[in-house]
């Protein structure tokens, strides 16, 4: 189909099109994650702790788990609050 895509002489195969999934995926994907971090009374700039090897990866898993802010913070109401 001529899709083929490659970097430094190997074939990446369909590499065009899982590119373009991969944005398409990514950015509602980070507002997501920011939406949480701001749950839990984080800034969104909180998600590069993740770039801490291991300790960040699992203090923001811990962080996502959690659960968030009573009643409103700085970003907004507690959206379970009804």
């Amino acid at each position: 189909m001529g899709f083929s895509f490659e970097i430094g002489g190997i074939s990446l195969g369909y590499g065009y099109l899982y590119m373009i999934g991969a944005l398409v995926h990514f950015i509602p994907s980070l507002a997501v994650l920011v939406r949480r971090l701001h749950d839990v009374g984080k800034s969104g700039w909180f998600y590069f702790i993740v770039l801490i090897p291991l300790v960040g990866a699992i203090w923001l898993l811990v962080l996502f788990c959690t659960d968030g802010d009573q009643g409103e913070n700085k970003w907004g109401p507690n959206p379970k609050a009804a």
